[in-house]
């Protein structure tokens, strides 16, 4: 496969790439078309590495309102309307459910998801439904599974045995969910316990980390220390964190010592936590994000997820990760041109840190030929118009692509075709 005449990130020049074998081959100028070689024209628009989902819920997608609405908004009611719900799961029902909004991410140029399982189920079916799942779709996406004991590992009965269960099965990622334990102590040794876990099955770590507004959730500190102390620091991730939020500065200081030294990775979830968080306030009311401008600018790497596609925690979404880009550089106050000319690692390089996969993800002769071109030229200009994905290529096959819609309006008797672009 040939792909002529595209733009690269940070490049001045136009580039054309070749992909052989599911490799990229020759990433340079003018190259001449091979007998029988498919080409595909670039249009001078930006190829890009395929965005990734760090953070998602996949076996919880599409179930908003069953059996009930999450009528006050909060991350309670709806962990309390899931509960019912988890009593109708069946395999196929997660399976089905799943893989149309998966179909949905592919479209949308995901390539990567990292997915949070609930495994406080004593029967486990959707961790055996996502596991069935990810491998029936591996040449199209590849998912992480994350063991997620939604209402705790000690405060649900045999939680312990279950996550472990799930790493046996095939879970690639340790949960965890601290601050929803019974007592601080219970979230402590939850901790503990999922980094013993983790050193004896060799996993990654990604806990749901103080998503919650109260200023004396402070089990990020205790993860940060732990995942210095064993060594494991980038392999672990705190997702949420939004308690950080509300932290005084002076202690907030402190933290960001520990943070560094640990190297973990932070996931926020903007278009969620937004809806979620700040439920309890009335006025001024919290933005119930964690401090993502800090935590780039003292470069801790933090990426953007969507967490939840209409279900009991959001009633809106569609995968879509311009749409969380949109969200979180607004809430962030991230608005300057240089932060949203640099915006889009957030749901690229950064999340592939956090997945740990940076080794072999990018633009780059020798890399799987993995890319999505996009209908614009520049992050800012991508950004600004909600670009297409126009292409999502996948080892050198194209796994979606996606025609632009045109728009012209009618004004003093003359037509003209309406262009976004500044």
């Amino acid at each position: 496969m040939l792909i002529k005449n595209l733009k690269l990130k940070g490049k001045k020049d136009v580039y054309d790439i070749r992909i052989k074998d599911g490799i990229f081959h020759e990433i340079s100028n003018n190259l001449i078309p091979l007998k029988n070689e498919d080409i595909i024209e670039g249009n001078f628009n930006l190829a890009h590495p395929p965005f990734i989902e760090p953070h998602i819920h996949l076996d919880t997608v599409l179930t908003a309102g069953e059996p009930s609405w999450n009528k006050s908004g909060t991350l309670f009611e709806g962990i309390q309307v899931w509960n019912k719900r988890k009593n109708f799961l069946t395999h196929e029902d997660i399976k089905n459910r799943a893989k149309k909004a998966i179909k949905w991410q592919i479209a949308n140029g995901i390539q990567f998801v990292r997915t949070h399982v609930d495994i406080t189920d004593k029967n486990l079916t959707a961790m055996k439904a996502m596991i069935e799942l990810k491998e029936e779709l591996k040449e199209s996406i590849e998912i992480q599974i994350v063991a997620f004991p939604q209402e705790g590992i000690l405060s649900y009965p045999n939680g312990s045995e279950l996550i472990e269960e799930s790493l046996k099965l095939g879970a690639d990622v340790l949960g965890g969910i601290p601050h929803f334990e019974f007592t601080r102590e219970y979230g402590v040794q939850s901790i503990d316990l999922i980094f013993s876990l983790a050193e004896k099955y060799n996993k990654l770590i990604d806990v749901h980390c103080d998503e919650i507004d109260d200023e004396q959730s402070r089990f990020l500190e205790v993860l940060a220390t732990r995942a210095y102390e064993t060594g494991l620091k980038n392999k672990v991730t705190a997702s949420h964190t939004t308690a950080m939020g509300s932290y005084n500065d002076a202690y907030t200081y402190k933290l960001f010592r520990i943070l560094k030294m640990s190297e973990i990775n932070f996931v926020c979830n903007p278009l969620v936590n937004i809806h979620l968080q700040g439920r309890f306030d009335t006025y001024p009311k919290r933005r119930g994000v964690t401090r993502v401008k800090e935590l780039n600018k003292s470069s801790i790497n933090v990426c953007f997820g969507h967490d939840d596609i209409f279900d009991p925690w959001y009633p809106l979404g569609s995968g879509n990760m311009l749409e969380v880009l949109h969200m979180g550089l607004h809430v962030c106050q991230m608005m300057g041109y240089d932060d949203i000319n640099d915006s889009l690692k957030f749901i690229s390089h950064n999340s592939s840190k956090t997945l740990n996969i940076q080794d072999s993800y990018g633009i780059k002769e020798g890399n799987p030929g993995n890319l999505i071109i996009l209908n614009g030229n520049n992050d800012y200009d991508i950004i600004q118009k909600r670009s297409s994905v126009l292409y999502s290529i996948r080892n050198g096959k194209i796994i979606s692509n996606t025609i632009p819609s045109k728009t012209f309006i009618n004004i003093d008797n003359k037509s003209e075709e309406i262009n976004f672009k500044k």
